[in-house]
Parts: structure tokens; sequence; C-alpha cells
């Protein structure tokens, strides 16, 4: 579609339309931010939300997927969000410290500030940092985001969040965990910025509590990763809500930095979880997993762009996926390497199991090359369960279902277990072995 053809607005972009003319006086920032709002919220009305004929949206309709608009959720209370992280704590006694967003706002009240700041960890609410003279700047997006419809939605709508600064040399002790909490229905919009300064190691748990019922989900992460900074990033995205859930990871690397993260997805009936990381600075690693299970019609997309722009990094994608019923899988890859990119080492994998006849896949692993001095690499296999092996599990008398399990268990583990949290593989494990039983 030409960006300068008129379209007919579906009644969703038309109540976001209507939305953000109600609600745009109320968000917080400059005039520069306000500005950037406005931009946005153009591009919403010149070319409606991402569709199948955007390239990065082929698979992932989310102008097909919104029938209504919902509205920004209201304030929530210090009970109301206290009340649901009770009822849906699922990291037991694992320590860590909290950062909690409730509705779209930073609850201080019931997060970890001091124990934090004590860490080498400042926190400021992210409205706070946008109505400051670099608000603007905190809004910016890497050009192989630039004009991504989720992003614009994003930066139009983005009603609050956190950002955390990590002292240089910090080594913070115990992981945080920055949790999202939905009280009562309602759209959620909030970005988040995570700085690490050189030297500096964060452990960082990103989960969603709560359903925001028909409303969407629509979460910026924007990681700052200075020279020899660590950040490892385990994000959550459960739950059974009918709302689009949109995430949107923005990470840049310094010298010498390292980043790996894992998406786990379970359970949301439509859901796009797109990263874009980029090389600052050499000799940097990105590792980036992802686990994917969804049943009935659910759609699960996991994307991502990784640009080497800088000789001598390396980059590890691994994506593993189970669908069954009638259940979407989409996996969109794709390795940049700048012609000055010498010495570059990119590697993708992505892998989809399906559990019966109904299940789709969609595999796209890309790489666009224009250095001569590389080793980049990438496959993609779906696939059933094997037949032989369910065979040999079961003529050693294992019942179906627990060999079908041990199975499905073994094949997502390659990946949990090569992220290399051991502190987390046993409770992921367990959240594969619940989805699972559900399903049976």
């Amino acid at each position: 579609m030409n960006a300068n053809t008129p379209i007919t607005h579906t009644q969703a972009e038309t109540g976001l339309i209507a939305r953000y003319e109600s609600v745009r006086a109320g968000l917080a920032g400059t005039d520069a931010v306000v500005a950037l709002r406005d931009a946005s919220a153009d591009q919403l009305r010149r070319t409606g939300l991402p569709h199948r004929r955007v390239e990065e949206y082929k698979y992932t309709d989310l102008r097909a997927y919104m029938k209504s608009s919902a509205p920004l959720a209201a304030d929530a209370t210090a009970d109301e969000a206290k009340a649901i992280l009770e009822a849906t704590d699922g990291f037991g006694d694992l320590g860590r410290y909290r950062i909690v967003i409730a509705n779209g706002r930073f609850m201080d009240g019931l997060s970890d500030v001091e124990a934090l700041a004590r860490e080498g960890i400042t926190v400021t609410d992210f409205n706070t940092a946008l109505a400051g003279d670099n608000g603007a700047a905190l809004l910016a997006v890497p050009a192989s985001a630039d004009g991504d419809g989720t992003l614009a939605l994003n930066t139009a709508f983005v009603q609050g969040g956190v950002m955390l600064s990590v002292r240089e040399g910090a080594d913070v002790s115990k992981p945080v965990e920055l949790v999202h909490v939905a009280a009562g229905e309602g759209a959620q919009v909030t970005r988040c910025r995570i700085a690490v300064a050189p030297g500096a190691k964060l452990k960082l748990l990103e989960t969603f509590a709560g359903d925001t019922g028909m409303g969407e989900t629509n979460a910026v992460f924007d990681y700052d990763i200075a020279d020899t900074g660590e950040l490892t990033v385990t994000r959550l995205i459960e739950g059974d809500g009918e709302g689009a859930k949109l995430f949107t990871t923005l990470a840049r690397l310094g010298s010498e930095a390292r980043f790996h993260t894992l998406g786990f997805i379970a359970g949301p009936s439509f859901v796009r979880n797109q990263q874009f990381v980029a090389f600052a600075g050499e000799n940097s690693e990105a590792r980036l997993f992802g686990v994917t299970m969804a049943r009935d019609r659910a759609l699960a997309d996991q994307t991502l762009i990784v640009d080497h722009t800088m000789p001598n990094c390396s980059s590890r994608e691994f994506f593993k996926t189970v669908l069954d019923d009638e259940a979407k899988g989409v996996y969109q890859g794709r390795i940049n390497v700048a012609p000055h990119a010498q010495k570059t080492d990119g590697e993708m994998m992505t892998q989809a199991l399906l559990l019966s006849e109904g299940p789709e896949m969609a595999n796209k692993p890309e790489l666009e090359i224009f250095a001569d001095d590389v080793l980049c690499a990438h496959g993609a296999t779906s696939g059933q369960i094997d037949e032989d092996l369910l065979f040999y599990l079961r003529a050693r008398g294992i019942p179906e279902d627990e060999a079908k399990t041990l199975l499905v268990l073994a094949f997502l583990s390659e990946a949990i277990e090569e992220f290399g949290e051991d502190d987390l593989t046993g409770m992921l494990e367990e959240r594969v072995r619940a989805w699972l039983a559900a399903r049976s």
C-alpha cells in the first residue's frame, strides 16, 4: 500500500485516533515530546494499523485482529496492584528486587527503590523523565525500527513506565523483576529504559500480571548497554487475555558488551515479541533465545532484526516453537551485516514442533551481508513428534501422554538450558509442563 494512498479506517483505527485526541493534553512530555506523539498519531491516520501488506507484518495482521479500541487503563490503587501481585507470584522463593508498574504507572510504594539504590541502581518515573530536557531523546528508535507501527502506537500513547540507571561497575546481587500489573480492563502503553553503565552487570526479569480484557498491551523496553556492560533479560509473556500483546526490545551494545535474552511465550491469543538489536562497539556479543507455546486459534510471533554495524561482534539466535490445535506461530529473523562489519559471526536457528494437524508455522530467517570476511548461517525446521522416539518411550512402559510430555519438554529445554540461567531453568520447565498438562 502506498504511504500516500488514503485508507478507510477500521473501527479500531477510528477508536485509536479518537482516543489520542481525548488523552493528548493529559499525556506527559515537553513540546518536543508532544511533537513526536503527534507525528506518530499522524502515521496511524495515514497508514492505519500494521497489516499483511507491510512485509514485517505479513504473517501478523494487527489491523485484522483488532476489532475495537479500548480506552487507556485508569489509575490503579496500591491495594489493587498488591492483591494481583500476591495472587500471581510465579517465582516463589527466588530472591529478587521488584519494580511495579500498575496500569501503566510506576508504583514506588510497591517497589524496592531504596534497596536498589544501595545496589547502585537509580529508579526514575518515565513520565518525570519525559518532562525533562532530554525527554524527546528517550523516544528515539534505531533506523531499523523507524516507521514500525507498533512503536508508533507506543510513542503516541505511552502513559508511563520507569528508567533504571545502573552505575559504573555495579554488580547487582539479585535479579530485578520489572512487573506490569493490569488492574481492571483497558489498554496499557508503557516504556522502560534500562541504562547499564560501563562494567556494570544486571539480570532483569520482565513479567506481566492481571488481565487487560480486550485492551491491548504495548510495552517497549529500551536497553542501552555501555562498554563492557552485561545485561541478561528473561521476559515471560503469559495469560489468556484477548487483547493484543505487543512487546518491543530496542538494544544498543557498546564495545565488549554482553546482551543475553529469552522471550518465553505461553497463553495470549495474539502476541508479537519483536527485537531490534544494534552493535555500537567492537567485540560484543548478543545471544537471543525464544520459547513459544500456542494452542487453540492463538497467534504467537517472534520477530527480530540484528544490525551488525561494527567489526568483530557475534550474535546467536535460537528459537523453539510448539503449536497445537489451530494455532499459528511466526518467526521472522534477519541479520544485517554492514560493509565495514568484518569478522562478524552470526548464527540463527528456528525450530517448530506441531502437535496436531491444524497448526501453521511461518519461518522466515534472513541474512543480508555486505562484508566479505564473515561467518554467518541460518536454518529452519518444522515437524511433528518423532514416532520412533515415541515408540521407544512407550516400549519402556511410559504412558503415551507422559512420553509426549517428555519429548516436548526435551525439545523446548534445549533453548532454556542453552540460555544458561540455572536459577530459572527449573521454573521455566515447570511452566512447560503446566502448559502441556492443560492441553491434555
